[in-house]
C-alpha cells in the first residue's frame, strides 16, 4: 500500500482483511439501462466484511441530477452510519473492476479523507485471484447501508444527525461546479478531459439517459475511461497512462479537470492521473448531464448536427 498511489492489489487486501482499521466498501453501481440491482448482488456475493455504499443514496437530495455529491454534513453522517472512522484505511471496490468505485474514492477525498484506495481490478480481480467471497449477509450489514441512506434523508429534511463520529474537511479544489466550468471556457486555465466513449463525445452515439443529447463541451478532449486499465482489468502502469493522455493532445504540464456523463467515470481518469502524480485533479460533478440540459446560447455544445 502506497500513499502516493490510488489502488491496492487483491493480494494486499487479502493479507490485511479483518484488521480493525481496514474497512471495505462495495460501491457497485450500474447504468439504469443495465437493469441490475447492486445491493441485491452485494447480498449474493461480496468480499468478506464489506459494507455496501449506495451511490444513489448518499447524494445531494436538492437536485434532480443523478448521484451528486452530498453536503459535508450528510456525507459525515452517512459514513459514520457505516462505522468508518477517520483513522481507518478504506478500500472501495465495484463489480466491474473500474466503474463506480473511483467515484466513492473521490467523494472521500473531497471531504478530506486520503486514507482511501480502490481495489485494483475490483471484484473480477478478487475472483480471478481465487479469494473467498461471502454469500451470507449479516442483517446489521444491510441495516448500516439503510441507516446511511436514511440519515442523508433526515439531514436534507432539516433534522440533526446524532452519533456523527466521522470528521470531514472540504477540499474545494478537487470539486468543480457548473460555474467553474463556465468560467474556464473564457479563462482556459484548465484542459477539460471527457471520460465518455468517443461516439457519445462526438455526438454520433446516443447518451444512456433519455432526453439527453450526445456531444461535448467546446474545447474538451476525449480519453475514454477504459483506456486507464487493461483487460484484466488492472490499472495501467504510470508511463502507459501518461501516453494515453499525451496521445489525446493533453499537456500533462498544464492543469486538467475531468468530466463524463454524470460524474462517475470521470473519477476513473482522476484515479489514473493520481498514479502519475497528479493528485489534485478536480471532477466536474454535474458533468454532461447538467451542461447539456442548459440553454445552448449560454452553455454551448458541440454535437454531430453542428460539427
Amino acid at each position: 500500500m502506497a500513499q502516493d498511489d490510488s489502488v491496492v492489489s487483491a493480494q494486499w487486501l487479502h493479507e490485511h482483511l479483518g484488521q480493525p482499521d481496514v474497512k471495505v466498501l462495495d460501491a457497485s453501481w450500474y447504468m439504469p439501462v443495465e437493469k441490475r440491482d447492486p445491493l441485491q448482488e452485494y447480498q449474493v456475493a461480496h468480499i468478506p466484511g464489506a459494507l455496501f455504499f449506495d451511490i444513489d443514496g448518499i447524494v445531494d437530495l436538492t437536485t434532480d441530477l443523478p448521484h451528486m455529491l452530498p453536503s459535508q454534513e450528510a456525507f459525515a453522517a452517512a459514513v459514520s452510519a457505516l462505522d468508518i472512522k477517520n483513522h481507518d484505511k478504506v478500500i472501495v471496490y465495484d463489480g466491474k473492476g473500474f466503474f463506480s468505485a473511483p467515484r466513492v474514492w473521490w467523494m472521500f477525498r473531497v471531504y478530506g479523507h486520503n486514507k482511501i484506495w480502490v481495489l485494483d481490478g475490483g471484484l473480477p480481480q478478487w475472483r480471478t485471484s481465487g479469494f473467498v467471497l461471502e454469500s451470507s449477509t449479516p442483517g446489521d450489514a444491510v441495516q448500516k447501508t439503510k441507516a446511511a441512506n436514511s440519515v442523508v434523508e433526515r439531514i436534507y429534511n432539516g433534522q440533526l444527525a446524532s452519533d456523527v463520529t466521522f470528521q470531514t474537511e472540504f477540499q474545494p479544489h478537487i470539486f468543480w461546479t457548473l460555474e467553474k466550468v463556465k468560467h474556464n471556457m473564457d479563462a482556459q486555465s484548465h484542459q477539460v478531459v471527457d471520460a465518455r466513449s468517443k461516439g457519445r463525445f462526438d455526438g454520433v452515439a446516443p447518451e444512456p439517459r433519455e432526453g439527453v443529447r450526445s456531444g461535448h463541451i467546446p474545447g474538451t478532449k476525449c480519453v475514454p475511461f477504459p483506456e486507464m486499465f487493461d483487460d484484466a482489468p488492472i490499472l495501467l502502469p504510470a508511463d502507459e497512462i501518461r501516453k494515453k493522455f499525451e496521445q489525446a493532445g493533453i499537456s500533462l504540464d498544464r492543469p486538467i479537470v475531468v468530466t463524463c456523463g454524470s460524474g462517475v467515470t470521470a473519477c476513473i481518469l482522476a484515479l489514473g492521473l493520481y498514479r502519475i502524480g497528479k493528485q489534485d485533479i478536480p471532477v466536474y460533478d454535474g458533468s454532461w448531464t447538467e451542461w447539456e440540459a442548459l440553454p445552448d446560447h449560454d452553455y454551448p455544445k458541440v454535437t454531430s448536427n453542428v460539427q
